[in-house]
């Protein structure tokens, strides 16, 4: 099997497009600011911030065969992550995007047409041997992107080749989280999701990420990460929630913060901090990322 990454990163890659402005605005707003092109998507994100800790995501995802594909796959190589298990794609490569005010997201499309597309097509590495198998299956860790399809997520929580994994998971948008039930009870599956998303998957209304994350264990989960925007996060496992606070900065920018998050407190468990310091340097990072202050 291949050893030249620390984990697998599965689910979208694209292009983010994000507008900001300082001003706020509704329906028919049109207001000055900035246009940013860089690659995004919930894997991409994990990943470019995996490799701020010095770790080496490889890359499980679909991109298209074409210019804006070929730029975006020079950037992750030049960036070092490893990119030879992408699926290339005769779809157009995805695109995110998404208008930011000072009060957070005020609108987003994403065109994530190729990744659905290729469908399973994206985990043959992990199916022929390269990098696993249903008789060896993969043991390390993967972060996995709720951007997959019902079914394809539905198909993971039951496939060999993830039997021995430990699955990070993220819902990509309050929308998705929904599609994270069938892994909820995956034996090795971590849920990194918000109140909101909590919520979703609970039909429930909590009012704070301890709530949230007592509601996704008794609803069988086997382990959560809930955040709260500004407020405490937590994490719960085998019937415990632990809480920290998030520091308080001032929000600048929010697309990413989630993913932020998740690969932050993903690199802090794999340099062996306890679960306390994990969730507040995940925390602390987030903060810091939604403030400008980190890239």
């Amino acid at each position: 099997m291949d050893k030249t990454h620390d984990i697998l990163c599965i689910g979208s890659v694209l292009w983010d497009v994000i507008g900001r402005t300082p001003h706020s605005m509704r329906v028919g707003s049109d207001e000055p600011g900035r246009i940013t092109r860089l690659p995004g998507g919930v894997a991409m994100n994990i990943a470019m911030t995996l490799r701020r800790f010095d770790l080496t995501p490889a890359l499980l995802t679909a991109i298209g065969d074409d210019h804006d594909g070929i730029d975006l796959l020079a950037r992750c190589g030049r960036m070092g992550m490893v990119t030879e298990h992408v699926h290339v794609s005769a779809q157009p490569t995805d695109v995110y995007m998404a208008v930011e005010g000072p009060e957070g997201l005020i609108a987003a499309v994403a065109d994530a047409h190729s990744l659905e597309a290729a469908g399973d097509a994206i985990l043959e590495p992990l199916e022929n041997g390269t990098l696993g198998s249903p008789k060896t299956p993969y043991p390390g860790v993967i972060a996995l992107d709720g951007n997959l399809t019902v079914d394809l997520l539905t198909d993971i929580a039951q496939r060999p080749s993830f039997a021995r994994a430990d699955l990070r998971v993220a819902p990509a948008s309050p929308g998705k989280a929904r599609r994270l039930r069938p892994l909820m009870e995956h034996p090795g599956a971590t849920l990194y999701v918000n109140r909101e998303e909590a919520g979703y998957l609970t039909g429930t209304t909590p009012v704070s990420a301890e709530q949230a994350a007592a509601a996704l264990l008794e609803a069988g989960a086997t382990r959560v990460l809930v955040t709260d925007g500004s407020d405490h996060g937590a994490e719960g496992r085998e019937g415990d929630v632990i809480i920290a606070p998030c520091p308080e900065v001032e929000v600048k920018r929010i697309t990413g913060a989630g993913d932020t998050f998740m690969a932050a407190h993903i690199a802090a468990e794999i340099r062996g901090k306890s679960a306390p310091e994990a969730l507040e340097f995940a925390l602390e990072t987030a903060a810091r990322y939604v403030s400008g202050e980190d890239p």
